[in-house]
């Protein structure tokens, strides 16, 4: 039985859900084939929109209600906003992204999914 908790939190980390202990990517966002330490197959992980998706949601929800207390509290110049406001969303958005893409992919290898069961899973079933 795999732990879905123990998945994510390794995703979270960009480490490798079967072991953790080899990175997740290759490059920023590109996955390598297998995993460098246990050699687990993490070529046909299909995370596809979901991480820009979840990344969107979590990043929404901390700059808007940031965004709203400070234009309540101090009302300050639509330059201040965006010079304030762009930057920091985009830094966040790069910054989480890695790491909500591996969450989806700790997941998927996790329940299984889009090829990560093993042999053994799929005769028992």
């Amino acid at each position: 039985m795999r732990s879905w908790k123990q998945s994510l939190w390794r995703g979270v980390k960009c480490a490798c859900p079967a072991c953790g202990q080899a990175t997740l990517y290759d490059r920023y966002l590109k996955t390598h084939n297998s995993c460098p330490s246990c050699k687990t197959d993490l070529a046909h992980h299909r995370a596809d929109d979901a991480p820009p998706y979840f990344t969107m949601m979590i990043v929404g929800h901390v700059v808007v209600p940031a965004m709203l207390v400070v234009e309540k509290l101090w009302s300050p110049a639509l330059w201040i906003h965006a010079a304030l406001w762009l930057p920091l969303t985009l830094l966040m958005t790069l910054m989480l992204l890695p790491s909500v893409k591996g969450a989806i992919i700790g997941l998927q290898w996790a329940f299984g999914m889009h090829g990560f069961s093993s042999v053994k899973d799929r005769n028992s079933a």
